[in-house]
């Protein structure tokens, strides 16, 4: 398959209507180098001195096709593989630890299950933001990539700069020079955001919060809700209830406050999110350094949502372009605005 990539790569963006430039082109080249190194015969790499490394990552700006690039990459591999969410992983991790808490080489009878499912592991938008896991990865990824298992990544942010001014980034250094050493790290540039383009403009986005949105939200809630069982759901994560109240058969209504004044996470999103197809999320605030703690929820619901590619609605008081931010989140949280706008205007049946 590799022979064809670019060919198949540049028809595929072609299809879809989607810009093709030498940026891109760089990037699939350097994705060709790495499937060879890493994915070629037995024999071949038997006499080859060259040693290959086992991650490609790719970062860069949003909404500039790095997950589009990786994603077609990822759908054309013919070897064991699997793509997840960064926290559901990092969850999977924490469960199998305390799982087996009693137990010795913990990480490294983790990564060997692992490696039993796939030889190489696909982490879009990969951030973090977690104390707890910016000190555990350098020896789960050091032991990752001892047992050979493959990884590709996107990210808004270069090696280097991950977990930048974090609580002890001393202790995540070791990830930082393992990820650097084992990877091809690769930018990709491009000026116009796609996700903002006139093909791609909001649809439903309702702003700014006063009565005439109210009326249109509510109009435009009841029109996809016509038909349509309530009910309330409750979602049960480790013995914690969530409720919801405006549940329409996967169809469902959430004030902010809701999902990101309360002390919920990850975790909890992930299990919400899969009772649901359609989401309207209302009254989403302005942000700055009081209400940190809650753009920090709402940007990994939206990371969440925007993986398991949900469409949703939104009413808040400005228009997307107009957000503010808390300084510690603002790179982040570009990435948050990109994709809302993508969520609110992708189809749905």
């Amino acid at each position: 398959m590799i022979k064809k990539f670019q060919k198949e790569f540049i028809s595929y963006c072609n299809s879809q209507q989607l810009e093709v430039n030498s940026n891109q082109i760089k990037v699939v080249d350097r994705l060709k180098e790495y499937y060879q190194g890493n994915f070629q015969s037995y024999f071949s790499k038997l006499f080859s001195k060259k040693s290959f490394q086992k991650g490609f990552y790719l970062y860069g700006d949003v909404g500039v096709g790095k997950t589009m690039i990786l994603n077609f990459f990822f759908d054309q591999l013919k070897e064991k593989k699997f793509r997840l969410h960064f926290n559901e992983f990092m969850l999977s991790f924490h469960d199998f630890v305390h799982k087996k808490k009693e137990e010795e080489n913990i990480i490294s009878n983790f990564v060997k299950k692992l490696k039993l499912k796939a030889s190489l592991i696909y982490f879009d938008e990969f951030q973090v933001t977690n104390i707890v896991d910016a000190m555990i990865l350098g020896k789960l990824f050091d032991q990752i990539f001892k047992e050979n298992i493959k990884i590709i990544v996107t990210s808004n942010t270069k090696i280097c700069d991950l977990y930048k001014d974090g609580l002890q980034r001393d202790q995540f250094k070791p990830f930082i020079k393992i990820m650097e050493y084992e990877s091809i790290e690769c930018e990709l540039k491009i000026d116009d955001d796609y996700r903002k383009s006139n093909n791609n403009q909001k649809q439903r986005y309702f702003y700014p919060l006063n009565k005439k949105t109210n009326f249109n939200i509510n109009k435009f809630f009841r029109t996809i809700t016509k038909n349509k069982k309530h009910s309330l759901k409750t979602i049960s994560v480790k013995g914690r209830d969530f409720k919801i109240e405006n549940f329409y058969e996967g169809t469902v209504r959430f004030n902010f406050n809701d999902l990101c004044d309360k002390n919920i996470g990850a975790e909890d999103y992930l299990e919400i999110i899969k009772n649901c197809k359609f989401i309207v999320i209302d009254n989403v605030p302005q942000f700055d350094d009081t209400n940190s703690n809650q753009q920090q929820r709402f940007i990994t619901l939206i990371d969440v949502i925007y993986d398991k590619n949900i469409p949703i609605s939104v009413t808040a008081d400005q228009n997307l372009d107009e957000f503010r931010s808390s300084k510690l989140l603002e790179k982040p949280f570009k990435r948050t605005i990109s994709r809302l706008y993508e969520l609110t205007s992708i189809n749905f049946d």
